[in-house]
This record gives structure tokens, sequence and C-alpha cells, in this order.
């Protein structure tokens, strides 16, 4: 039976080809290990590595069906969302790999039979396209898959991929469905209607490498096939949209039904209900994977998504919050084959509520200064860059929802004033991650030595020292065949220690991964000479290494620990494990308050007493999955992972290194808490002595401070709110005097006012007292403005202007001057002015130029 809906077609695809040898993976993560993109945009990202040479492929072949979003840098199609037939942000990619393996004519087989036979496609209505260069391709689809030569043509540019301007890359070829002489000119692909052809599916042949200076074949070609679930399923399906696709026509009901909104009632209404549930998916999808709404890269551009959507209901006068429900029908559609979102639905549920609620309070007043200043614009006139930027700084508006709104209006907005304040804004610096892991060696030259000795042998696990072959010694440091120093990965920093040969030694102070698989130890002192092919001691600091595997094994048991009080909301967002403290980075909305951060120690120090064993130990990653192990944020893993399990309730992959039985951990303190960003919270502790250390620490200041107090520790408490009682009614009894005082004080410099104006020097005065001195004097009988200076103890100048309310002198204006001349400035207000300065040796001259100001003077 042919397939014809989403699901049906998921299965069909990755059955043929597991049938034919290939393995059937799930999706990665819409979070790439790729730097150069944002999300994972293509099936193949995931597989960058192998088809670059970097690391070896766990499988000859490999069939997934890639969940994809583009929607931000280079792969940015939100703009067209709801507006076109064919663009969404998040998408389903199938493809089949091959690295290595099998090549053109194997691609073209399968794919033509797939096509043909497995989707019931009319081979009479299918084009073939192929690069200009590749007969080899031609012939193979003539010969082999019997299409009519006529169908095949050749182009140019459209079928060549590369990866970058230098790498791997090759010719590609692509099948393309007629739809009819309804939708355009024939001449197929290359000479007709862009409507009428629609390409479906494309083969990658990767068989070069793009040099500087020109093509070398790869020593093993390989195979890179994407083709577009969507577009597959409109076409399969009869239909001219992706939204009226069997799931997403599902969608967009759904999003009719919490709108209240019929589809077809105003095209306004139909953009609105494509939206949301094109963007329904990929919230649910990308908050899912780890994606938190903020202000900052990924989470910028999840926010502009939902902020997008969010709006969209608003404008249809949609009050109640909509996001949970859409998110609810995304998982119902698609949890089948994602079983990771239907295990996150109430964590999903939750953050899109958040948001929508938080910006919906916004929403509405942001959008009346919108539109009231677009209604004020003249004609061809832009909306300014720095309302651009208040209302996304106040009211949150991103800058393409405020450029949306104008839109729809025909109305510009001025980017680059926006960008402007922007960039002045932006005060944290961000490192670039080969900034921060550069070697000044050539890289290719690391590759090399991996081809020919194979990785690093880590035996640091069981052993602190290890007899090692010296491999190469660079500028950057020491590789060697076998090594018990741990390259820092996972949050686990690497280790230091010495190297040690017949003619030299070296102190290592960090080691590194220089690429996949190969330890560098970098090498900043070496005493004599190390040479490659000697045979070395390598000695790692087993103190500072206990220290951090206590520290990395109680970050397991943290997490475990927070998800338990927090919620399973709770997810990890990074970490560092040191030999003086661990830091976790995790999902939540709110502080943790103390009682919680009590009730999480409890629970981690009642598993480190009872002291079980732990176990770390490698298996596959479907018995790791199978057995419930937590993946961490940012590692890398592969079909063979490493599992903790640490104690009775955590159970994680990890490929750091751990104490025995979490008895030797010691006591774990969490000594800070805070917020990092949007809806990322981070804890640092301590383990072993420090928690100790920290103790005795507390208990002499607490003995110190009850010395001082004259009251015995344990009445500490007592004797602080005693003192502190006393104080309170000193300072009540000192303020009384102080009062009585400045009324004294203030009845003398009234007397002073020439024309109801005082301008007077004062000593003695704080700040504070001086305000209140100024405000005594002007609410004297016959005095209208007084401007008071001093030079407060503690350094610098004051001055404090005063004048009352039916005054016509400005306070503002009347220091204004004076201000700059003390080497200051302050406030600007009409009744009441404070300025402060650092040149307290001008501020009789400053005085003087108040009495001009004021025109007592001259």
């Amino acid at each position: 039976m042919t397939p014809k809906r989403a699901q049906e077609i998921r299965t069909a695809f990755t059955s043929f080809f597991g049938e034919r040898d290939h393995a059937v993976l799930p999706s990665a993560s819409l979070i790439p290990r790729d730097p150069t993109v944002l999300f994972t945009v293509a099936g193949m990202v995931p597989f960058k590595p192998y088809f670059l040479g970097e690391e070896a492929a766990p499988h000859r072949r490999a069939v997934t069906v890639q969940k994809c979003v583009r929607a931000g840098g280079k792969h940015n199609d939100l703009d067209e969302i709801g507006r076109t037939r064919r663009h969404l942000t998040f998408f389903e990619m199938l493809g089949n790999f091959s690295f290595g393996d099998y090549f053109k004519e194997e691609a073209i087989g399968w794919a033509w039979e797939f096509v043909t036979e497995g989707l019931g496609f009319d081979p009479d209505r299918l084009w073939i396209t192929v690069h200009l260069s590749d007969d080899e391709a031609a012939e193979i689809w003539r010969d082999a898959a019997g299409v009519a030569p006529d169908r095949i043509q050749r182009m140019d540019e459209d079928n060549y991929w590369r990866m970058a301007d230098t790498g791997p890359c090759g010719p590609c070829s692509e099948i393309f469905f007629d739809k009819g002489p309804e939708f355009g000119g024939d001449g197929g692909p290359a000479h007709g209607g862009d409507e009428r052809f629609l390409e479906f599916w494309n083969l990658v042949f990767m068989q070069f490498d793009q040099q500087p200076d020109g093509l070398v074949p790869l020593p093993k070609p390989s195979i890179d096939t994407g083709a577009g679930l969507e577009r597959i399923l409109t076409l399969i399906q009869g239909v001219e949209s992706v939204f009226d696709i069997d799931e997403m026509a599902e969608l967009v009901g759904e999003a009719s039904a919490v709108t209240g909104v019929k589809l077809g009632a105003a095209d306004h209404s139909d953009l609105t209900l494509r939206i949301l549930a094109e963007h329904a998916r990929t919230m649910t999808f990308l908050i899912s994977d780890g994606v938190f709404p903020s202000n900052e890269d990924r989470g910028y551009v999840l926010r502009r998504i939902m902020r997008r959507a969010i709006r969209r209901a608003y404008l249809l006068g949609v009050t109640e919050v909509v996001t949970p429900k859409l998110v609810d029908k995304v998982v119902d559609i698609m949890g089948h084959d994602y079983p990771d979102i239907a295990a996150n639905r109430s964590f999903v549920r939750d953050v899109v509520a958040r948001e929508e609620e938080g910006f919906r309070s916004t929403l509405a007043q942001g959008s009346q200064i919108l539109d009231d200043a677009i209604d004020h614009l003249g004609e061809g006139e832009a909306l300014s860059g720095d309302l651009a930027f208040l209302l996304h700084d106040t009211y949150g508006f991103p800058f393409e929802v405020t450029e949306e709104t104008a839109r729809e209006q025909d109305v510009a907005v001025d980017r680059a004033g926006f960008d402007q304040l922007m960039e002045g804004q932006r005060s944290r610096a961000r490192e670039d991650f080969d900034a921060r892991h550069a070697t000044s060696a050539d890289v290719s030259a690391y590759f090399a030595l991996v081809s020919e000795h194979g990785p690093t042998e880590f035996t640091g696990r069981d052993f602190d020292t290890a007899e090692a072959v010296v491999l190469a010694v660079t500028d950057d440091g020491i590789i060697l065949d076998r090594t018990p120093f741990y390259a820092e990965a996972g949050g686990q920093v690497g280790d230091t220690g010495t190297i040690t040969s017949p003619t030299g030694s070296a102190r290592i102070t960090d080691t590194t991964y220089v690429v996949p698989e190969l330890h560098l130890h970098h090498a900043t002192e070496i005493d004599g000479e190390i040479s490659v092919g000697q045979t070395v001691i390598a000695a790692i600091n087993a103190d500072r290494r206990a220290a951090i595997r206590r520290n990395h094994t109680a970050t397991h048991l943290l997490h475990w620990a927070l998800k338990e009080v927090l919620g399973d909301h709770v997810k990890q967002q990074g970490s560092l494990v040191a030999d003086d403290r661990l830091r976790f980075d995790f999902t939540h909305f709110e502080a943790v308050g103390a009682d919680q951060i009590d009730k999480i120690e409890r629970l981690a120090n009642a598993d480190i007493l009872d002291n079980p064993p732990t176990r770390n130990y490698e298996t596959s990653m479907a018995e790791a999955t199978e057995a419930g192990a937590i993946a961490f944020f940012g590692d890398k893993y592969g079909e063979r992972v490493r599992v903790l399990e640490a104690g009775p309730h955590s159970i994680e992959l990890c490929g750091g290194t751990h104490v025995r039985a979490l008895g030797d951990i010691g006591p774990v303190k969490i000594v800070s808490e805070g917020s990092i960003g949007a809806n990322i919270r981070r804890i640092e502790a301590v383990t072993g002595t420090r928690p100790v250390e920290m103790l005795t620490e507390q208990e002499r200041v607490v003995a110190q401070t009850a010395e001082r107090l004259g009251v015995p520790a344990e009445q500490l408490l007592a004797g602080a709110d005693k003192r502190m009682a006393e104080i309170k009614s000193l300072r009540a009894e000192l303020a009384e005097l102080r009062q009585a005082a400045s009324s004294d004080q203030s009845a003398v410099l009234a007397q002073q006012a020439v024309d109801g104006v005082v301008v007077a020097l004062v000593e003695g005065v704080d700040r504070g007292q001086l305000r209140d001195l100024a405000i005594a004097t002007r609410d004297r009988p016959d005095v209208a403005a007084v401007v008071l200076g001093a030079a407060p103890e503690g350094g610098g100048a004051a001055l404090v202007a005063a004048a009352t309310a039916d005054c016509d002198l400005h306070a503002g204006e009347l220091i204004a001057e004076a201000a700059a001349t003390i080497g200051g400035g302050g406030g600007r207000d009409a009744k009441l002015a404070i300025a402060g300065g650092r040149d307290p040796s001008r501020l009789e001259e400053a005085l003087s130029q108040v009495r001009v100001a004021a025109g007592i003077g001259s």
C-alpha cells in the first residue's frame, strides 16, 4: 500500500534503507555541534565531521528523518512563513548517507526505486537534473534507472554542492515532479516554470576536496541525500500548500479552534492561522531540544518566532493564552515519531505559557505606541531607529516584529539607527570558539597523526601515571600515544602534571583536544629536551584530579536533586568542573529559594552519606537510553557511550572522571545561586574539605562578632538584635537633633537672603543634610530660592538648589554652570536640583556664578 500520510512516509523511508543495511538513526538535536550554523539546517549537518574526515564514522551507511530549522543567519525563511506555499521554519529532511561506502550507482538506483515504487510517483512525470560535467550520473539515470534521455537535463551551479569555499564538494543530481501545464510552461526544470517543476529529492555526490589551488579527488567519495518531507507530502496528497498536508492541516485547525476564527474568514486571519500552526511546531521542538526564549543567539530567534505568533493572535482579539494548546496539538500529532517532545510536554507548555503571559502584559502598551507613531508619520517618512529600540528594549518587541507591523502599513523602519543603538548597548564581548581553542600548528598535521597512530589512548580512569611514546612536540605542546591526562571536555577542566623523558621534563599546565580524539599536553616549561620517539613517564597532579573527581560526581548528584526539588523541567545548560569548585547552569524560571537550596543539599548529602559505589561503564547509546541515562548539554555522543550511575538516583551519560563511591565526595555545599540569563540559573558549590574550611572560617567570624558585641556566641542573634534596636533609637534621636539644628541654621541662612534668594557655603554637613537644610531654608518666610554649597566628608563637592512653587527661578538652571565649575554635573529639576563634583576648592567661585545667574551678584 502506497504511503500517503506523514507518519507512513517516515516509516516507509527508514524501513526501505534500513533493509539495505543502513543504520536507522534518530534525528539529531536542533542544536548543532557545528559552530558555523545556528540550528541544524539540513540532514547532513550532524554528519559533517564524518564527511570532513575529522571523525571516524561509526556506520558505513545511515538513514535519518532529521528535524531542521531555518530561521536565522544565512538560512532565514521566517518573513515568508504563511505568505507562500512552501516556506517553513521547521521542516523534516529525509536522508540516506554513505560514508565512503556506496556511491552514485547505488544512490541513484535506490532513489529511483523508492520514489517510483515506494512512494508511487508516476515515472512519466519525473525529471532529472545533473551537473554539466557529470556524464557518469547521466548514464546511470539513463541506463540503470531507465529514465528517458530527454527527461535528463544538465545544469551548472544549481547542480554543484559545496560545503564551503574549501573542503568536500561535488556535483549533485535532483529529482523534479511535473505538476502539469496549468502551473506554467513546459521545458523541464532547466527551462520551464518554477511552480510547474518542483524539486523534492537531491543526491549530493561528495567526491572532491576543494583546495585553495584546485580540486583533489577524495579517497572515499560519499553520498548525502536530502529530500523534503513536506514537499513530498504536497505532491502525494495532491495539495497546493504545505499548510494543507495532513499534519499541518490539523495544526491549522487547532489554531482556528483556539482563536475562534474560522479558516477562510479573511486573508489576514488566514495568514495568522498559518503562522500559529507553523510556529507551534518550531517552538515545541526548539524548546524540547533545550533552546529557551532570551535576547541572545538561538534564544533570540525562538523569542522572535514566539512573539510573532503571539502578536498575530493578539491582533485577532484573542485574549486567552493560546500557545500551550498549540504545543499539546503538536505533541499529539508528532509525539509518536519524536518521543522527546512527548516526554517534555509539560516543560514546553510551561515555557511557552510564561513567555506568552509576559509578552501579553506589555504588548498592548507597546502596540499603541507603535500604532500612534505610524499614524503621525509624514508621507514617505520612515519609523525612527530610536522608537524601534525603545520598543525592543522596554516593551520586548523584536525589531522584526516592529518591522513586520510597519510593513503591513507600507512604512519603512530605520534599521541602521536601531543597529547603532543596539551596538552601543552591548557590553559583553563574545569570544569566538576558534579563538579560544586556536593552536599555531597546522591542524591537518594533527589529523595525520590520528590517521597514522590512531586516537590517544586514555588511561587516566585507572592510573595516575603512564609510560608513553612521544608522537609530536610543537609550539602548542606535546602529543603522546597514550596518557593519563584528561583533556578538557564536558565541563571538566584538563589535567595538569609532568611529562618526563631521559633527557628532559615538562610542566603541563592544561590538556585539551587539539583535534577530536587527540590529546594535546600544553607545556609551558621544558627543562632539557623531549624528542619525538622517546619513551616518557606522564604523571598527573593526583591531588588536583581527586578534587576534580569529587566535584564532577557531585555535579551529577546536584542535577538529580535540582530535578527532584524544582521539577523535571530542569535541564543542564552548561557546567564547569574544576578542582576548587563546581558550577552548574540549568533551566528554571525564578530564583531558587533558601528552603529549596536546603532541600537540594540534603538530598545530595543523604546519598553521599549512604556511600553507595558508583558505576562508570561503556555501552551502546541504545542501551544507555533504555536504562534512562540523561545526556549532558554540550557533550558529543557516538554509538558507544560512557554511563555514570552515581548512587541509586542519578544515571547520566558522561565521559569524565569520577569517584569510586559517593562517600569519597565528602559534604557538598551550595555557595551561590543566581540568574545568568532569561530562564537560566546558575549554582556554584564546593565539596571535600572546602565546606569544612568554610565552616571553620564562619565559626571564627561568629566568635569574633560575638566578642565585639559582648555576648556569648550562642546568643549572637539576640545580641545583634539588641544592638540594632539601640542604633535605631540613637538614629531617631540624632534625626530629631539634626532637624532642630537644621531649623536653627535655616533661620540664620534666611536672614542672608537678597531679594528672596539665599546663596551660601555651609560646613559640617553631609549630602543628605545639605539637601534637608536647603529645603528648610526655602520654606522660611520671605525666601523664594536657595542654593547651598558644601564639601562633605569623604571628598568632593556638593550643590543643592531649591525654589518655591511660585518662584520664577529654575533650580536646575541656577546651578548648571556652577556644577561644571566644581568638575561635575547634576539635576535639571525646576524646583529641587542636586549636583556633585570633584573639586571643592572652587566652591566659592561656583557660588559666585550662582549669584550672577540669580541676578543678585555681578
